[in-house]
């Protein structure tokens, strides 16, 4: 091929304008969509879980480690679950539900045990086991909404990840060029 060939060769190929990245632009409307939804989510998380809060109207008792503050944060919700299980120890001698007998002895007006016709002690359910499966329910319902603040917090910090990602992926796509 001689150098005129070459120059009628060149002369002739049509210049297309540089094409971009197609990968590039997928992965940064995905980026920029998956963060969106989740920092949205993350937001939503948030807001329903101190509504939810606000809603019952608790108070942390003056000896709580936050005192007398409404519970409405995971602070407060974790300050209101700690002294709820102080409280239950301090009621059940420092024992948990499973280290408590299911029965014990019933006794009279007196503080006699009651025994039966056979002359056995009459055994009945035991109430200080029984108290903790309300404290046990609220407990784990403030650790729940714990979560639910440490998720949503997560959320949001994964969601503006993502769409800096998006971002960035519009940004390397702008400046690329595919010959």
């Amino acid at each position: 091929m001689t150098a005129i060939d070459r120059e009628k060769l060149v002369a002739t190929e049509e210049i297309s304008p540089p094409r971009k990245p197609f990968v590039l632009l997928t992965a940064a409307i995905l980026s920029l969509a998956v963060g969106l939804g989740s920092f949205a989510g993350g937001i939503f998380g948030a807001w329903y879980t101190w509504d939810q809060a606000v809603a019952q109207d608790v108070t942390t008792p003056d000896d709580a480690v936050i005192p007398e503050t409404p519970v409405r944060g995971p602070f407060t919700m974790w300050a209101q679950a700690d002294i709820i299980t102080h409280h239950q120890l301090d009621n059940t001698e420092g024992l948990y539900y499973a280290q408590m007998p299911r029965e014990v002895p019933v006794v009279d007006e007196n503080g006699a045990a009651v025994l039966d016709e056979n002359g056995e002690q009459v055994m009945g359910p035991n109430e200080a086991r029984a108290s903790w499966i309300p404290a046990t329910t609220l407990t784990t319902t403030l650790g729940l909404g714990i979560v639910s603040y440490a998720l949503s917090a997560f959320a949001v910090v994964i969601g503006l990840t993502l769409m800096f990602t998006g971002f960035v992926f519009l940004y390397i796509r702008k400046r690329a060029v595919l010959l």
